[in-house]
């Protein structure tokens, strides 16, 4: 019993930091919060993986009784979510940063949180887990996601320091261009999935 606890807990913590991928997170948080304090940025460390793991515990939780009661889809968040990382790498190919104010600092944050985290697949995966699972193993399996990702944001700074300003611009840019392409995506696969639940509702 405590061997198949084990190995479907390291499964679904492989599959879960895959489908996070806090080193995107991570390279994107580095160029929006790089004219930041270290305690600022630390700060929106914090709130980012509060943020993604606060929505991936109540979906893991009430995720099937939360789509019902609402009447929402899984297409409808991959729509959603591409549209919000969309306008997140369109700002970011063209420049127009987060973190000119403070308030918009905090955007930044909660949108490293989700979608960019706790993105449409984060919440798939998510219920998938506790529907093979059980709770125990994708909670165990997401706290030690979240603590890895929080590490990586957090010491965000020191990695800025290395690669140096210019570098960071670069990778900005070029983040930003992969995070539109990503959004177009995750819009194309939410249509598509909205046009198979019509196609299964009218047969």
């Amino acid at each position: 019993m405590f061997h198949d606890f084990v190995f479907n807990t390291i499964k679904s913590f492989v599959i879960l930091i895959i489908i996070l991928d806090p080193f995107l997170g991570m390279m994107v948080f580095v160029s929006l919060t790089r004219e930041m304090k270290k305690k600022e940025r630390a700060s929106q460390a914090f709130v980012a993986v509060v943020v993604a793991f606060a929505l991936l515990l109540i979906f893991l939780f009430a995720g099937q009784l939360l789509f019902g009661l609402l009447s929402l889809t899984i297409s409808s968040f991959i729509v959603a979510g591409g549209v919000i990382l969309l306008i997140l790498g369109i700002n970011q190919v063209l420049g127009m940063e987060f973190h000119k104010s403070n308030d918009n600092a905090k955007v930044a944050a909660v949108v490293i949180g989700t979608p960019l985290l706790c993105g449409p697949g984060a919440i798939s995966t998510i219920i998938i887990l506790s529907q093979q699972h059980g709770f125990a193993v994708p909670l165990v399996a997401l706290l030690m996601c979240i603590s890895i990702t929080w590490l990586m944001l957090y010491f965000s700074g020191k990695i800025s320091a290395i690669f140096g300003e210019r570098i960071i611009e670069i990778i900005s840019r070029i983040l930003g261009l992969i995070l539109a392409a990503m959004a177009v995506e995750f819009i194309k696969d939410g249509v598509v999935e909205m046009v198979r639940e019509i196609i299964r509702k009218g047969s």
